[in-house]
């Protein structure tokens, strides 16, 4: 189902409680950890492109320059660095240098085992779960 028709559908068939019952201990519990969300909803916006989980998930295989990226994703040079500053804008990717060459590589490897485990999840729910 495409996400732009869920919103019709979320209004008919998202059951509401009919009273008023806050689990206070939970609550407090929670609270500070749901505060310290702010920002995560950025990578995810940046995760939300086919083209950047693609480079995502090929600079978690290996380490690419600029060229290899834009083989891969099928674009210019121009496009891939555009997507290639985005992610190292927000943090995801770093990158070093070597003569006229500039290679990227993830900062932190877990972010490339989040969009296998959404790949993963993805295939699941094709196949039937």
């Amino acid at each position: 189902m495409a996400l732009h028709s869920l919103p019709g559908k979320l209004e008919r068939d998202a059951p509401v409680c009919q009273v008023n019952c806050i689990n206070e201990e939970v609550i407090k519990r929670l609270k500070p950890r749901v505060d310290k969300m702010e920002g995560v909803a950025t990578v995810f916006k940046a995760l939300a492109d086919d083209t950047r989980v693609k480079i995502i998930y090929a600079l978690s295989e290996a380490e690419l320059c600029v060229c290899d990226v834009a083989a891969l994703i099928g674009s210019s040079k121009a496009t891939a660095s555009y997507h290639l500053r985005l992610l190292h804008y927000l943090g995801l990717v770093k990158y070093r240098k070597e003569g006229k060459l500039v290679y990227y590589r993830l900062v932190d490897p877990s972010i490339g085992d989040l969009v296998r485990q959404v790949i993963n999840l993805t295939r699941q729910g094709t196949n039937g779960g």
